[in-house]
């Protein structure tokens, strides 16, 4: 163990710890600039993907189901916990960092989702497969297989077994120090939920999302309302804080304004995984007439994660007395959790216990989709399906009762770090061919196209699949 500890703390510095997060956002700003500010331009068009579409084939995966699964996942214990850190390490400026790298995340996500949308293949079940993995193999050639083997296996490793294994650690621990609950039966609550999901595949899956993400999303933002009225007169002077901070005017902690920015970049990246390539497996998922229709839903997803949950928890932390600029004291979740309590009373921590619960849970489903995808992309063997489905089950069961079992989680990072470098470079060599999609969207939206349709047939050297377009065949909506 302590020689594979030495590799993974090896690769864990090669990437998260100097070069990854300053490559995010470098790549950031320049598809950002590149595009024309695509995630501004097409902001007010993010919200139609809450309404529906009422002409959507009700057998497929529409678009809105793939957003609250991908919202699922992203919205986890960085919202609640990641933030907490962020702020105690970084100052109440991060919290303008964190907001910043979303800004510039939202469009990282929608060039990512637009590519694997574009790249998807129908399966014989007539449901969509793709991403990261899939738009490299029919986007950059079968030369180039071997780079999507490493981002599928980074893929299972880091998502499917550490990140689910964190996951039913987290809602044991938040079961055992508020409700009481022995970790064994958090553990094995958990383990059967989550089999009785994935077993269903995708399709019951994002019909848990629909019902998980907005009810986990709204109480919480509930409970943020209600503590924000209840500090209305504060809030201005939080604000001017945050901002005083992020710019070094009003010193917190230590580093000033460098720990600011590190801090607010770090957790805000982890927090909405915008370029980390695993949001855009769920965003192929999805029925949709133009491959940028994801893209700009996936933006949303971002948005949603960062600029709103993440905000609400750091209102709920700075608008309390709990949190004293630089002083050593409590941390993570428990610094949110005694902030809600010193706003509204003990009774908080059961609701923040409760939000945990669908938060980790949410965040189980949408990482077992991840390490299907990614499996399904390597074999095609049914058997290794179920396989997987168990392993994940002993998985959030071994997470939930084991307290101590911190290697599961040591390999994760260096997975994701990985897995991130792989992203990357696939999204810089693919850049141009997602720029030309973007911009037949846009062409057919000057031209009077309300909803714009993607054809095959008029980029006939990109290796897509036309029954994954069944919409080119028909009229676009005028």
């Amino acid at each position: 163990m302590g020689f594979l500890d030495v590799i993974f703390n090896a690769i864990n510095d090669l990437t998260w710890g100097w070069a990854l997060i300053p490559f995010l956002v470098v790549l950031g700003v320049f598809f950002t600039i590149a595009s024309g500010f695509v995630q501004i331009r097409f902001f007010k068009r993010m919200f139609r993907v809450l309404k529906g579409d009422p002409d959507a084939d009700p057998n497929k995966i529409s678009a809105r189901a793939a957003l609250f699964v991908s919202v699922g996942g992203r919205v986890g214990g960085g919202n609640i916990a990641g933030v907490a850190v962020a702020i105690t390490a970084g100052g109440p400026g991060a919290v303008f960092w964190m907001w910043a790298i979303a800004l510039v995340g939202m469009c990282s996500a929608l060039i990512e989702a637009t590519l694997a949308q574009l790249y998807k293949r129908t399966t014989p079940e007539g449901d969509y497969r793709g991403g990261p993995a899939r738009s490299i193999i029919h986007g950059l050639g079968a030369n180039y297989r071997w780079l999507a083997v490493v981002y599928a296996v980074c893929l299972i490793a880091s998502f499917s077994i550490g990140f689910n294994a964190f996951q039913g650690n987290t809602v044991a621990g938040a079961a055992l120090d508020s409700l009481a609950i022995p970790r064994l039966w958090t553990g094995i609550v958990l383990a059967l939920l989550t089999g009785f999901i994935v077993f269903g595949g995708i399709h019951r899956i994002a019909k848990a999302a629909d019902i998980v993400v907005p009810v986990m999303a709204i109480g919480y933002l509930a409970m943020a309302l209600l503590i924000i009225l209840i500090n209305i007169v504060s809030l201005p002077g939080v604000i001017i804080d945050i901002v005083a901070n992020a710019f070094g005017f009003r010193e917190a902690v230590a580093g000033g304004m460098g720990a600011a920015i590190a801090q607010g970049l770090r957790r805000g990246l982890f927090s909405n995984e915008a370029g980390l390539g695993s949001a855009p497996n769920v965003a192929a998922t999805a029925y949709v007439r133009h491959p940028v229709s994801q893209g700009i839903t996936q933006s949303f997803s971002v948005f949603i994660d960062t600029i709103i949950i993440c905000s609400c928890t750091a209102f709920i932390i700075l608008l309390g007395d709990v949190y004293q600029p630089g002083a050593e004291g409590i941390d993570g979740v428990a610094l949110t959790q005694q902030s809600m309590v010193d706003h509204v009373g003990a009774w908080a921590q059961y609701y923040l216990t409760a939000a945990i619960f669908l938060f980790s849970f949410s965040s189980i489903m949408y990482n077992y989709y991840l390490g299907e995808n990614a499996l399904a992309f390597m074999t095609d063997n049914p058997m290794a399906l179920n396989v997987l489905r168990v392993a994940i089950m002993g998985i959030v069961f071994l997470g939930a009762v084991a307290p101590g079992a911190t290697f599961v989680f040591s390999f994760s990072d260096p997975m994701m770090g990985i897995l991130a470098v792989v992203n990357l470079l696939a999204l810089m060599m693919l850049f141009p061919v997602a720029l030309r999609i973007i911009n037949d969207y846009r062409a057919q939206l000057s031209a009077g196209i309300k909803r714009p349709v993607f054809d095959p047939a008029k980029f006939p050297d990109l290796d897509t699949d036309p029954t994954a377009w069944p919409d080119a065949m028909k009229k676009p909506a005028e």
